[in-house]
């Protein structure tokens, strides 16, 4: 069947920012045109589909059943429109470009080794990093933005239809500065009472609502610790180790991110006996558009460094 001539590129551009943003206001912003018009070429898109595409959530607009299975198209073919569009005019640097979203799980560790050895196995390769939350990544996969998202995954809805790829599980623990008065408190009067005035200290989470403050809520709700009174949200693993030196704050910190400090003894490791059991660490990746060449290579690079660190690598699998 041909393609309905009446789909022009504003509508799939319209579509994706929507669908990317999950607002009519911030897609009119993103876009320099007004709300009116975004409603008017999406009600026009719609009809075209005969479907409805959005529905009005409690935090925003959210894609319709319908709208989930176009956007699996819609994405990949306005990015490839504008990967072809980079290579004919020469934008498209020898060697090729990788766009991965990164979550905080595995910016201090994991992905510096993967970094340096594919900057070392080929001479011109841009890599394009970006950060977020779980929800803000692999959105931004599904229209096409990023080729990849690497880090502890979620069960939320938005992996439906994409493919998640386990390196190694990882888990979380509580970590303080060296000379913080639990530790001494632990020492003297054992694990019991130092964990009984955890509440007393603040604490440095990752923000409510996502993967990994889930496993941190778990964790405490395992030991009865009940919350603190004072606490730092953030998915910043530079300033919650920051804050963490300087400060008599609890981080509840990935095992991967504070490695090289407990390592160093500027951190150490609060032997309570509290330890979550590990969320998987892994590839996400679209299945509807094939990985590019560089992506694939940074895949491949992801793969040794995870086997090579004796955490073990398994197939990928579709979520369910």
């Amino acid at each position: 069947m041909n393609i309905d001539n009446r789909i022009k590129f504003r509508h799939l551009v319209c579509f994706l920012e929507i669908a990317r943003l999950r607002s009519f206001a911030r897609a009119a912003d993103s876009l320099a045109v007004s709300q009116p018009a975004i409603s008017k070429t999406l009600k026009e898109l719609e009809g075209i589909l005969d479907h409805q595409l959005f529905e009005r959530g409690k935090s925003g607009v959210v894609l319709t059943a319908a709208g989930e299975t176009f956007l699996r198209y819609a994405g990949p073919c306005v990015q490839s429109l504008r990967d072809g569009v980079g290579v004919v005019r020469g934008s498209e640097p020898q060697g090729g470009e990788v766009r991965v979203g990164a979550l905080s799980t595995v910016e201090s560790r994991l992905l510096p080794e993967v970094i340096a050895r594919l900057h070392r196995r080929h001479g011109a390769l841009a890599i394009q990093v970006a950060g977020g939350s779980s929800a803000q990544l692999l959105a931004q996969l599904k229209v096409g933005e990023l080729d990849l998202v690497v880090g502890r995954m979620t069960d939320s809805p938005e992996i439906q239809g994409l493919i998640f790829e386990h390196l190694y599980s990882e888990s979380m623990t509580l970590v303080v500065r060296a000379g913080h008065p639990l530790l001494g408190i632990a020492e003297r009067a054992g694990g019991a009472e130092a964990l009984a005035r955890l509440a007393d200290y603040p604490r440095v989470l990752p923000p409510a609502g996502t993967t990994i403050r889930k496993y941190a809520d778990s964790l405490f709700v395992q030991w009865g610790v009940p919350p603190a009174a004072q606490c730092l949200e953030t998915l910043s693993i530079a300033l919650g180790r920051r804050y963490v030196l300087d400060s008599e704050a609890i981080w509840v910190a990935p095992q991967d991110a504070v490695s090289h400090d407990l390592a160093e003894g500027l951190l150490k490791e609060l032997a309570l006996g509290i330890r979550e059991p590990g969320g998987s660490i892994g590839i996400c990746t679209s299945s509807a558009r094939p990985l590019p060449a560089a992506a694939q290579w940074f895949c491949a690079a992801l793969r040794e460094v995870a086997g090579e660190r004796g955490a073990g690598t398994a197939e990928g699998q579709a979520p369910a």
